[in-house]
């Protein structure tokens, strides 16, 4: 017969096997969602961040919501719980804007339509106007199954934002997805990095160097000129700390100044 104390150690053993599979079989689902969005899904983004994403394109109290990014392995951004309100509109929805990025390695500027992607730009303007940007790596670089730098993360390790999420927009933009899920992020296209669930997107972001390969689901919100795209290309072409083919660029890249004006 079982003893009372035998069943109660019983039971605890029971009880904190459980909660160790649990937890196993969560740091498994991370991994592949990472591992999927890393090659390129083949990330950033991920936030984008990481892109976010990150894209998040980066992250890792995955169970929790929101920004960022991501182009983690991908354009993914760490999620973080969304505790402020999106900014108010505040910008002309009709009208075309140019964000300059003054970065440590050069110029970048960026064009952006707010008839396509109006929250998009106007959380932009609302945190270039605040100088948010101004002082942040660019934390993430990957070259390899995707090609993507990442920035727009305050903390710059992958898991920072503003404390607010927007909705994702322009998804469609790319074209439709094929067999594999995927579109093209065409060399030069910036977006959004997120946590790899709709509508996370916060202020990290990727910028493609090459033609990549990512789910249309990383909003898509402007394009890179000629010469930004050659000074991003610069970037990538010194690698990735330590030799690696994601994380952070072995080439320190800091956002100076950030600003959206109308074009």
């Amino acid at each position: 017969m079982v003893s009372s104390d035998q069943r109660r150690r019983q039971l605890a053993r029971e009880k904190f096997e459980r909660q160790q599979q649990r937890r196993e079989a969560a740091r498994r689902k991370a991994r592949r969602r990472n591992a999927i969005v890393a090659a390129g899904l083949a990330v950033v983004l991920a936030s984008g961040g990481a892109v976010y994403a990150s894209v998040s394109l980066t992250d890792d109290d995955t169970d929790k919501s929101s920004d960022n990014a991501a182009p983690s392995g991908s354009p993914t951004p760490t999620a973080s719980e969304s505790k402020a309100p999106e900014p108010k509109m505040a910008i002309d929805a009709e009208a075309k804007y140019t964000m300059s990025l003054d970065t440590s390695r050069g110029a970048i500027s960026i064009a952006m339509d707010a008839a396509k992607t109006p929250r998009t730009v106007n959380s932009f303007k609302h945190l270039a106007d605040k100088e948010y940007f101004d002082g942040t790596k660019c934390h993430r670089l990957t070259t390899s199954g995707i090609f993507v730098l990442q920035c727009g993360d305050p903390k710059g390790d992958g898991t920072g934002g503003p404390g607010y999420t927007i909705p994702d927009e322009n998804l469609t933009a790319l074209g439709k997805a094929g067999a594999d899920g995927s579109v093209t992020f065409p060399a030069g296209t910036v977006a959004m990095a997120n946590t790899m669930q709709p509508n996370t997107g916060g202020s990290q972001f990727f910028l493609v160097y090459k033609d990549t390969k990512l789910p249309p689901q990383f909003t898509p919100f402007g394009t890179i000129d000629a010469a930004g795209l050659k000074v991003v290309q610069e970037i990538a072409k010194a690698g990735v700390a330590g030799g690696a083919t994601d994380g952070a660029p072995k080439t320190t890249v800091t956002v100076e100044k950030a600003a959206v004006r109308k074009a």
